[in-house]
């Protein structure tokens, strides 16, 4: 069974022209579809099935990212439903010769896992067993309790 720990995924994306829109920044929906697939596969490590996006919650894009920078996307696990996992998934502006980073996105995706019929297959129980994993299992529900407050 998989921690909460276990199901951290960070991945990088260099934003090339062809993911810019007409700012030379990163397109809003590259940058989306980014954060989808680490979120699924942070999904993916928990429940030990295929996963598929249920829904986003509110997507907050706060910075642009120009060409040429990373998008450093992070993704893991928080919490667990019968076949649900919760991922809360930020993205991060990194330049590429400093490695100085800037959180720019940030949202919280609900996954269901399937089977190879393609319907719903229950999870694992989420756990969360060290300090670091209790901390970040706290952000995102506080941020998903703010999200919701809003």
């Amino acid at each position: 069974m998989a921690t909460l720990l276990d199901t951290y995924i960070e991945n990088r994306n260099r934003v090339q022209p062809n993911h810019a829109n007409n700012y030379g920044t990163a397109h809003g929906g590259n940058v989306m579809k980014w954060m989808d697939e680490v979120g699924a596969m942070s999904a993916m490590r928990h429940a030990g099935e295929s996963c598929v996006t249920a829904s986003i919650d509110h997507m907050d894009f706060h910075e642009p990212v120009p060409t040429g920078d990373i998008v450093v996307v992070e993704a893991y696990a928080y919490e667990a439903g019968r076949t649900s996992v919760k991922a809360r998934i930020r993205a991060f502006r990194e330049d590429p010769r400093t490695g100085e980073r800037e959180q720019t996105t940030e949202s919280q995706f609900a996954f269901v896992a399937v089977g190879a019929d393609g319907m719903p297959t229950e999870v694992p129980e989420l756990t969360v067993e060290s300090e670091r994993g209790e901390r970040l299992r706290d952000a995102a529900v506080k941020a998903e309790r703010e999200e919701n407050a809003e």
